[in-house]
């Protein structure tokens, strides 16, 4: 799909193991090189890119943060709408950019993110990963039966 440079580069905490588990698992199911993953858990990270957007590694283990092939920047919540979108998963990023959800969403993420080295104590890394897996075969199906002819188009969905 993408020669040269991906189509979203996201900076991730990569210690974390709810964070590891979702950016895997979108990186497996977009099509190859769409999406690139740069870890900014280690205290000694620098990245150019970063620098010159004004960004600190501080506020990138504070919120996500992407970068998309335009040179745009994107943070928090607009991060997942785009990479699930990428990853062929539009029902979640739908959930993620619908206009009465998403400001749900922008309040509950900087919370998630704030505590999601405990939420990962508790298993909530290994649900996530879970629901992941099953949206991402979900919407495998789904491309594959349109490719197919088969396709069924759900209206009353987001």
């Amino acid at each position: 799909m993408n020669a040269g440079a991906p189509v979203l580069t996201i900076w991730y905490d990569a210690s974390c193991p709810l964070c590891r588990i979702e950016m895997h698992a979108l990186l497996r199911h977009a099509p190859d090189g769409s999406i690139a993953l740069v870890d900014c858990s280690p205290p000694a990270f620098h990245d150019a890119a970063v620098d010159a957007a004004g960004f600190t590694r501080a506020g990138l283990m504070r919120l996500i943060h992407a970068r998309d092939a335009g040179g745009n920047w994107l943070r928090g919540v607009a991060v997942f709408e785009r990479a699930y979108r990428l990853a062929g998963m539009n029902g979640v990023a739908r959930a993620f950019g619908h206009p009465w959800l998403r400001p749900a969403w922008d309040r509950v993420y900087p919370w998630v993110a704030r505590h999601r080295m405990a939420l990962s104590r508790l298993g909530l890394n290994a649900l996530y990963g879970w629901v992941i897996e099953r949206a991402a075969r979900r919407a495998a199906r789904r491309a594959k039966a349109c490719a197919a002819g088969r396709c069924e188009v759900d209206s009353k969905r987001f």
